[in-house]
């Protein structure tokens, strides 16, 4: 433990406060863990699992060295629905499990050969500016569930109770994060879920057609189920489906193309990460472990059923707020999402956590990382009156949050779809390769 009261990576919390400075973890990346699998098909229960295990690999192949959360990746969520609706989610695991390989392959030769040729091609303009676009890009959801009944954003969809419940929530967590000291800091943003979710039940009391909480669910699931159960009710009596992974060509180009912004976003927030622990994790141990950890642990999820991984924003920002940087409470964190994997009735008591609850936090955690993405930038001294920068940001921004879409048909039966931040992430990198140096006028 460091003199000003926060812990470093390698610093173990006493277990009074290592439990709970865990959960917090779990808290914020349990929403988009769980969001993915929801949006796709998947299990969200193989999603818990895969994420708590695929961080401990991660931070076994990093030597314990990088706190890092490994959840579901949102970049790919348009190829697994598209593969999955035409050729099936087998062959989407498949098409995972080769942008894990990708990543592999990518630290191997960045192990052999150095980063300089990665630097080139991902500069901090670029990297600063696609992590900006995957906050922003966040940014209309946390808005939708803060103030809207569903996630249409309809104008008479907009509901003052929400507004207040997710004001209530995000006002908790910035008084927790401004003025509580010592542990209770640490906790802000535990502390502003439970106010959120305290302030909800109370809401639910005086306005009955706002009661946002039903624990029936709660009462209905089991303590314990194997968190592998396949989607089709006709397999869930059978206590254990697993599918194995399938391979095809558009599958695999599909999740290698989507997997490029998937590593300018590994890039990013491993940088942003050495930036807010005051390390720099690029070195020590070095960018091709912590690509390997990542991609070794997309591939383990695939292979189980389970969305891709990447390390989580989410985190990033609770570290960034409370100064905690244990490897051992990001650990434990995993250890907790594996156990809560195989307990059907936490997952449906976290599953009662009201949308403008969440939209209240997310409103903070999704605005840090886009503050990450400005950070970079800064941080690296990147010059704005270069008009070669300010081209290369301006065409990633208006791409990426727009979501700006690049669509055509491989064969008769299939279209292929690029994106949001992978073709923002892919036309930047192109820009920056393409647009000569210049000179500030």
């Amino acid at each position: 433990m460091s003199n000003n009261g926060f812990y470093g990576p390698n610093d173990k919390p006493p277990l009074a406060k290592w439990i709970p400075l865990s959960f917090q973890h779990v808290f914020a990346m349990f929403g988009a863990t769980v969001l993915v699998p929801l949006l796709t098909g998947l299990s969200t229960s193989t999603a818990l699992f895969t994420a708590g295990t695929g961080t401990l690999i991660y931070i076994l192949i990093t030597g314990a060295k990088v706190p890092a959360f490994l959840g579901s990746s949102f970049a790919f969520i348009p190829a697994l629905i598209a593969i999955g609706q035409n050729y099936g989610a087998p062959y989407a695991m498949g098409g995972a499990i080769f942008a894990g390989l990708f990543y592999c392959l990518i630290a191997f030769i960045i192990r052999i050969a150095g980063k300089e040729w990665i630097d080139k091609a991902l500069p901090p303009v670029v990297i600063g500016s696609v992590i900006i676009v995957i906050g922003l890009g966040l940014a209309p959801t946390a808005i939708k569930e803060f103030f809207y009944i569903n996630s249409s954003g309809a104008i008479d969809d907009y509901s003052l109770v929400y507004a207040s419940i997710g004001a209530v929530t995000l006002i908790t967590a910035v008084v927790a994060t401004i003025f509580f000291k010592g542990f209770f800091n640490t906790l802000s943003i535990l502390i502003g879920l439970l106010g959120g979710y305290i302030f909800t039940l109370i809401m639910g009391f005086f306005f009955p057609a706002y009661h946002l909480i039903d624990f029936s669910g709660v009462a209905e699931a089991r303590w314990f189920a194997l968190p592998f159960l396949h989607n089709d009710e006709s397999l869930k009596n059978l206590g254990w489906a697993w599918i194995a992974p399938k391979f095809n060509l558009v599958a695999v180009l599909t999740f290698v193309i989507i997997s490029i912004s998937t590593v300018c976003e590994h890039l990013g927030d491993t940088l942003t990460t050495s930036k807010v622990v005051g390390q720099d994790f690029y070195k020590d141990p070095g960018l091709h472990r912590t690509l390997l950890g990542d991609g070794v642990a997309t591939a383990w999820a695939a292979v189980w059923g389970g969305p891709p991984n990447t390390t989580y924003g989410e985190n990033i920002g609770v570290m960034a707020i409370t100064k905690v940087y244990s490897v051992w409470v990001i650990g434990g964190a995993a250890v907790i999402a594996i156990l809560l994997s195989f307990c059907e009735k936490f997952g449906a008591l976290i599953s009662t956590i009201p949308t403008p609850v969440l939209g209240g936090i997310c409103t903070l955690l999704y605005g840090l990382i886009a503050s990450s993405g400005l950070r970079t930038i800064v941080d690296a001294g990147v010059d704005y009156q270069d008009k070669r920068n300010l081209t290369i940001s301006s065409v990633i921004l208006v791409l990426g949050i727009g979501g700006a879409t690049l669509s055509f048909m491989v064969g008769q039966n299939f279209k292929f779809v690029l994106g949001g931040v992978a073709l923002a992430t892919v036309v930047g990198i192109i820009l920056n390769l393409v647009i000569p140096q210049t000179k500030k006028d």
